[in-house]
């Protein structure tokens, strides 16, 4: 039997098995098994020598964005809106075939945004090239999951459930659970809030499945099993996801401002060149990226190359900053003058752990170096030899 079919018969027994205070511990097993099921089918086949095929697509710009949805839903007339670049779009399923990049210009930065082929009910266990494009799409800063207004909602469930089984996470953030192997001493439970869906027999038979009997954890919130499981993978990737509605120019308005209201939407229209400013504006806002322009000591700031940071690509602290325009600038700073929304006055005399904000300005003054012995009248010895004989000697005066 393959892994496959060992993943579809423990979910029918799952299916089967009702849910109560008695079969908790045994569906939270089942769970168990599934996840390990799915780990190993994300792993290469033994014997294999070398990379898979996939998508050859290098980084480029501040930031990247993947496009996932079904086919003929509109993302390469989307690529095409935003970045200019060419991807063609026809009336049949699977026109795009392999990856197409484009480069969206925003607020001074450089935005990647990658058109990927659709993907479809199955791609996670690899249907339709779907191991690949969502091997890419772990790759990037945040997705944008393309949806037809006109279809049902079950598509946005259908394509959630296939990435979550290949271990993304969609707009949710790491379970507060600390969790350490350790070689001996048992296993450890600890809990700093009252827990209603796990319990401590619980957690030992999800570990004792993982075939871990020495390990400490500590729940510092409620969390499900299923956090618990993705804690001990420890292989998950916790993304940020937009829901692009396209086409809404087919439907009624009343359906338009329902999709409008949703968490984490946007309702766009490729045909007629609907809302795709608030489209690339709620892109900015999640993404992050905070521009720092730099001013060096007696000039005007340089408001026209800005150094772009963002808290997933490194933080955006000062000395992140620094490291950012030259690993050895960090161990001459002296200290950095800031200007803008961080700054409480201006300007405001900051240290490296300083954390900068959108439009700041950074001059960065560095440390002089020190001459040995003072200057001046202060010196505290002199350059000449010790030795008087060793002295040059004056030119004799001319009478």
């Amino acid at each position: 039997m393959g892994i496959i079919e060992k993943i579809k018969e423990i979910e029918a027994e799952m299916a089967r098995t009702q849910k109560n205070k008695a079969t908790e511990y045994h569906l939270g097993q089942l769970k168990a098994k599934i996840a390990k099921l799915r780990t190993q089918l994300l792993e290469p086949p033994k014997g294999s020598s070398g990379a898979g095929e996939g998508f050859e697509v290098t980084k480029f710009g501040h930031g990247r964005v993947a496009l996932i949805g079904f086919p003929s839903v509109g993302k390469s007339t989307l690529l095409t809106m935003l970045t200019g670049t060419h991807s063609e779009a026809a009336s049949y399923e699977f026109t795009t075939l392999t990856c197409i990049p484009g480069i969206i210009h925003y607020n001074d930065t450089k935005i990647q945004l990658l058109d990927l082929p659709g993907i479809i009910e199955g791609a996670s266990e690899g249907k339709g090239r779907g191991r690949q494009v969502i091997a890419v799409s772990k790759s990037s800063d945040i997705v944008l999951m393309v949806l037809d207004a006109s279809k049902s909602e079950g598509h946005r469930q259908i394509l959630t459930k296939e990435l979550e089984a290949v271990g993304l996470r969609l707009n949710k953030r790491p379970p507060q659970i600390y969790f350490k192997k350790k070689k001996t001493g048992g296993i450890s439970f600890n809990s700093t809030i009252p827990l209603t869906h796990v319990d401590e027999k619980l957690c030992y038979q999800i570990l004792h499945e993982y075939k871990i009997h020495n390990a400490e954890v500590l729940f510092r919130e409620d969390a499900t099993v299923d956090d618990l499981i993705d804690v001990i993978e420890g292989n998950r990737k916790y993304m940020k996801c937009i829901y692009v509605y396209n086409k809404i120019d087919v439907i009624g308005i009343d359906d338009v401002d329902k999709l409008a209201r949703q968490p984490n939407s946007v309702v766009i229209s490729c045909n007629l060149k609907l809302n795709l400013d608030r489209l690339l504006a709620r892109m900015w806002e999640e993404m992050g990226l905070v521009r720092v322009y730099t001013k060096p000591q007696g000039q005007q700031p340089d408001f026209t190359d800005p150094v772009v940071l963002s808290v997933d690509r490194g933080g955006c602290t000062v000395e992140d900053f620094c490291n950012h325009i030259h690993r050895s600038l960090i161990k001459d700073v002296k200290y950095v003058l800031v200007w803008g929304i961080s700054a409480r006055h201006f300007p405001q005399h900051c240290g490296l752990g300083h954390v900068l904000q959108d439009e700041d300005v950074v001059q960065i003054v560095k440390k002089k170096e020190r001459e040995d012995g003072g200057r001046g009248r202060f010196k505290s010895h002199s350059n000449a030899p010790a030795r008087i004989s060793d002295r040059e000697k004056k030119a004799p005066l001319k009478t």
